[in-house]
């Protein structure tokens, strides 16, 4: 018996995003323990040409979406792209939470091999529903994560390797 679409991805996913919600909250706590302006590390990036901490949030939970939409056919839930604080990247977080864990199974089991375009500015990509969530998705959404506990991190947010992994 194989692992289903659907297992591979949404509890994936979830776990991903409460994991990132439990990084905020830690971000949060130490730019009030240390008076930190909470815009400094909103705004925070690694480079100059990388999406400050907020960006990261924002294509995490896109992308979350955007595979759930892409391969089950769900109506999208539309995000505007303007959280400037600690509480309205926490409601996107769990908006987005929320609507992964609404999407049935039934959207996502048997697509295996569904074709699923991804059209950027740069060109079109075809995929199958199964190289979509395991080649594009997951991983984008782990580089969003990792990149948004790395901006914390580098400012001095003490996290460890288990509040990237959200404990065992």
């Amino acid at each position: 018996m194989s692992t289903s679409l659907y297992d591979l991805t949404v509890p994936v996913l979830v776990r991903a995003l409460r994991n990132l919600s439990a990084i905020l909250k830690k971000g949060e706590a130490f730019a009030k323990e240390t008076g930190l302006d909470p815009k400094d590390l909103i705004e925070a990036r690694l480079f100059p040409d990388m999406g400050a901490l907020a960006s990261q949030i924002q294509r995490a939970s896109d992308s979350a979406k955007g595979c759930v939409v892409r391969i089950g056919g769900v109506e999208n839930l539309a995000m505007a792209d303007t959280e400037t604080t600690f509480d309205e990247l926490q409601a996107r977080i769990a908006a987005t939470i929320a609507f992964l864990e609404n999407t049935p199974r039934e959207a996502m089991d048997g697509k295996e091999e569904t074709q699923v375009v991804l059209k950027l500015p740069n060109g079109e990509f075809p995929f199958t529903a199964t190289n979509f969530a395991l080649g594009f998705v997951l991983p984008n959404v782990f580089f969003h994560v990792t990149t948004a506990y790395g901006i914390l991190r580098h400012k001095g947010v003490p996290l460890g390797k288990l509040d990237y992994l959200g404990g065992l």
